[in-house]
């Protein structure tokens, strides 16, 4: 069995990613992870006593931690998900995303490249650094325009999609000047169990729960493409076992929503699962004043992972949403 340093692995798609791994034994799991705000241990907690599951708290900057981890358990891929990933917190403080995900992904490039060059050949040939991102660094869409592809130029417009366009970029470049086995995804938004409730989708749910407002930014007409966090994992691990080295693939959901209707489902699925005498979730919906430099639509072409290896989401999002809100439900924050 392979083993996976995983980066950020106590976050929402890296705990979900660790947890696939492990049931499905993909490989042996070394998590390293940060613990920040929006890390939670309770997400692994059922692989306390995995023996094949090691937890490291510790920073993708810190080159010595680094270099020991990897001498220690000698990985056959690295999987980076650590980020700072919330918009808004990338307007109210920028300095944290620049020193995570581009000083952070420096560091971590640089350790695992030197880590790389003392491997045997044919553990070399076998290595993989997979870099997970967003389709945010491909700026924003007009209404009728065609989806974001793999070589649709870069225009990120938040701190937050700047600092993982330039980790993209250190990412290529490292492959392109020393031989690097790098990969790249971008993907759309991911939802489902686990994610941390400043996102959209979880806030919504719990915000309706506890009849609390639910905020719209601007008219609520910007448009994401939505993808279940499982589906999500499924193309990561089938780009790291059969994607081309120095490539980039796309990663989305195949479902265009705008943000009103994504609330508006959430509310219906309330109705039906959670009812409230004399009482529709819908009347919770405010609209609040739009975020700054807000993208109005990101929309994923995925027809390169699909036709190279295969994948297909297997959720549309009325399924994933429902789900998705059944896990809220049953796991009350």
């Amino acid at each position: 069995m392979q083993t996976f340093l995983v980066t950020g692995g106590l976050g929402f798609i890296g705990s979900n990613f660790i947890l696939q791994a492990r049931e499905q034994q993909w490989a042996r799991i070394v998590n390293l992870d940060k613990l920040t705000y929006a890390s939670n241990p309770q997400n692994l907690a059922q692989l306390q006593d995995d023996r094949d599951y090691h937890f490291i708290r510790g920073d993708i900057g810190d080159r010595d931690l680094l270099s020991h981890l990897l001498e220690q358990y000698q990985p056959d891929a690295i999987i980076n998900f650590a980020a700072e990933t919330h918009v808004d917190r990338s307007i109210q403080s920028p300095q944290n995303f620049i020193q995570t995900n581009i000083v952070g992904t420096f560091q971590l490039l640089e350790v695992s490249k030197a880590y790389w060059e003392k491997l045997s050949v044919q553990k070399q040939t076998q290595f993989r650094f997979l870099h997970v991102s967003t389709d945010e660094v491909y700026g924003s869409l007009e209404p009728k325009a065609p989806p974001f592809r793999e070589d649709t130029p870069y225009a990120p417009n938040s701190p937050y999609a700047a600092s993982k366009a330039s980790s993209d970029h250190l990412v290529r470049a490292y492959c392109h000047t020393y031989g690097f086995p790098t990969l790249i995804t971008n993907c759309s938004n991911n939802y489902g169990p686990r994610q941390f409730p400043e996102k959209l989708i979880p806030l919504i749910i719990l915000n309706a729960l506890h009849e609390r407002p639910l905020p719209i930014y601007g008219d609520g007409q910007n448009i994401r493409d939505w993808l279940y966090v499982t589906d999500h994992c499924e193309a990561l691990y089938l780009v790291l076992q059969h994607g081309r080295i120095g490539e980039t693939y796309n990663i989305g959901g195949k479902n265009e929503q705008t943000n009103i209707t994504v609330v508006e489902k959430i509310c219906a699925i309330l109705d039906d699962l959670a009812p409230k005498p004399n009482f529709r979730y819908s009347s919770l919906i405010t609209f609040v004043k739009d975020r700054l430099g807000h993208d109005r639509r990101y929309a994923i072409d995925c027809s390169k992972i699909s036709r190279e290896l295969g994948w297909q989401p297997k959720e549309n999002f009325d399924s994933g949403l429902l789900k998705t809100i059944q896990w809220y439900l049953s796991n009350p924050i």
